[in-house]
């Protein structure tokens, strides 16, 4: 039957003279199916054309294609549709349990009759509503379309929100199981902020990660009668006793935005001493003890820095050289910045780091 002459015989219930033709005119049929172009024929399940769901009734299960496929390209030409290859895959790869979106009830129902055709018991199904995650624009077929463009470095951009790209940013696996299974799974469509995911993964790496100093666009002071200190030790986690040595040179970088919005303010740099800034990037240092005031970020021997950041822009700045000894995939936290992962030293000898949340 033409496909509109079908619509409207199963939308009004109404059999077609297609199911009355006899066993060896319809296997007649299927095989010029291989010999025909796509829209010539399709295979049709025979099913109830009383059932309540019109959508049910004379389901397509085959059809003609000639698009290569990325595997075999063009060596088939009949193709089964989604309920047809789930039915017997399902079975063929023994599954136990499907975990499916409850919008395929319905594709579930047919791949239940077709199991009942062949007298085989299927698999549990269990349907879930639809999970919005709001924070982060998250879509699969925005990103395989920029994948494939190149405007994306792979799957592994964070912009994809693949699972890949969360372990390159420093996710760990049982973070993503926990956030799974808070979710829990039933048919209610739920909204969930991914600052839940952000907080779950804090919680694993908060004490396994060090902290070091960094500092985004950074500017220079020129600090007056700054003491001569050639280093400091600092804990490398308020909860470890190990410390780390920050060196300091002749310099003393802070990040721009601190230094106009502190402008002739006394702020006191982290775990160091007070200063007073002043115009044209002067400073003074003042023997003042009074640390509840304005604490700034900064760095004083450094390497050059930057991070990737979730929405696929990099930030630039310099970080403390205490981190020439960090080894790829390892991750820590820079201080009041957050935490990041550790990718590698690039041609132009900067240090790369994946932004994992704060």
């Amino acid at each position: 039957c033409p496909q509109k002459k079908l619509k409207e015989n199963r939308e009004k219930g109404i059999e077609c003279s297609c199911r009355q033709f006899p066993v060896k005119e319809q296997l007649k049929r299927w095989k010029e199916i291989f010999k025909s172009k796509p829209g010539a024929f399709t295979l049709r399940i025979k099913t109830d054309m009383q059932n309540p769901n019109p959508a049910f009734r004379d389901r397509v299960l085959f059809r003609i294609s000639d698009t290569e496929h990325p595997r075999v390209g063009k060596k088939y030409k009949v193709w089964p549709l989604l309920e047809f290859s789930w039915a017997i895959d399902d079975i063929l790869l023994k599954m136990t349990h499907i975990i499916r979106g409850k919008d395929l009830m319905m594709e579930s129902e047919m791949e239940k009759y077709i199991w009942d055709i062949f007298g085989w018991k299927g698999p549990e199904i269990i349907y879930t509503g639809l999970i919005r995650i709001i924070g982060d624009k998250i879509s699969k077929s925005k990103s395989q379309q920029e994948v494939k463009s190149g405007k994306f470095i792979g799957w592994q951009d964070p912009r994809t929100w693949s699972v890949s790209s969360l372990r390159k940013r420093g996710f760990l696996p049982e973070a993503i199981k926990e956030f799974v299974k808070e979710l829990g799974l039933n048919q209610n469509d739920i909204v969930v902020p991914i600052d839940i995911l952000y907080s779950i993964n804090r919680k694993i790496i908060d004490k396994k990660t060090d902290r070091y100093s960094f500092v985004q666009d950074p500017v220079k002071l020129n600090i007056k009668k700054m003491p001569e200190i050639k280093s400091v030790e600092l804990k490398i986690h308020p909860d470890k006793k190990i410390k780390r040595k920050v060196i300091l040179g002749k310099n003393i970088f802070i990040p721009s935005q601190d230094y106009e919005k502190h402008k002739n303010s006394e702020v006191r740099l982290m775990h160091l001493f007070n200063i007073k800034i002043k115009d044209n990037y002067e400073s003074d240092f003042t023997s003042s003890e009074n640390k509840d005031i304005q604490k700034l970020q900064w760095v004083s021997d450094f390497v050059n820095t930057r991070i990737l950041m979730p929405n696929g822009e990099w930030v630039n700045g310099i970080a403390e050289s205490a981190i020439k000894k960090l080894k790829p995939e390892e991750v820590i936290q820079f201080e009041r910045f957050g935490f990041c992962k550790f990718d590698k030293i690039n041609e132009a000898g900067e240090f790369e780091f994946w932004y994992t949340h704060g």
